[in-house]
């Protein structure tokens, strides 16, 4: 009896353990968001209840959240942009300091946290993740007039940044427009799935 007794604490840290490396784990199935959120579904977040926090709040629709998040990180908790190479093969820096779900840069970040005053939100967060990006995007309407649901020109907004969306600066760069293509595509696609989630 007495090891029994003293396997139960051992059992229930491994369960939060399991618990944590779930929610830390990539969904398997990013393309179908029924299914990123039957799988991220659990007692430490809930990311579907997250994502309709930060539509309520910010008016852009989750299908729109869910496609920028998609395309900016493919739903790596950690993500970063590769290193650059020194003389072809010496890592050194990196492109920018975008980290996170969100590929948030470091002073825009900071710009967030101190205008909404959350102060403890951190990038590997999904809630604080996809809460900034429905920040953002609120940000790209109000200064640029870009509808909530734009998902191509609020993906532009959010790559080039407010004042470079402004500026035209996606205008001759098919890069940007390719991405926002995909984030375009990608919430259509998102928006019908949602039609038959079960959640």
């Amino acid at each position: 009896m007495r090891s029994l007794k003293r396997s139960v604490p051992v059992i229930a840290l491994c369960a939060v353990f399991l618990a944590l490396a779930g929610c830390a784990s990539k969904p398997s199935q990013i393309n179908n968001v029924c299914a990123v959120f039957a799988q991220k579904n659990g007692w430490i977040g809930n990311w579907h209840s997250a994502a309709q926090s930060a539509e309520r709040k910010y008016g852009v629709p989750v299908p729109v959240l869910m496609a920028t998040i998609r395309i900016e990180s493919g739903f790596e908790q950690k993500a970063r942009p590769p290193r650059r190479k020194l003389l072809g093969f010496i890592p050194w820096k990196r492109a920018s300091t975008a980290y996170g779900y969100s590929q948030a840069l470091d002073g825009t970040w900071d710009e967030y946290r101190d205008a909404t005053g959350s102060r403890l939100a951190r990038r590997t967060s999904f809630a604080d993740a996809v809460e900034f990006v429905g920040w953002y995007h609120r940000r790209s309407h109000d200064q640029n007039g870009i509808a909530l649901n734009d998902a191509y020109n609020l993906y532009l907004s959010y790559y080039a940044g407010h004042a470079g969306y402004r500026r035209g600066v996606w205008r001759n760069n098919s890069g940007m427009q390719a991405a926002a293509r995909r984030a375009a595509d990608m919430a259509r696609s998102y928006d019908q799935q949602l039609q038959g989630c079960n959640l």
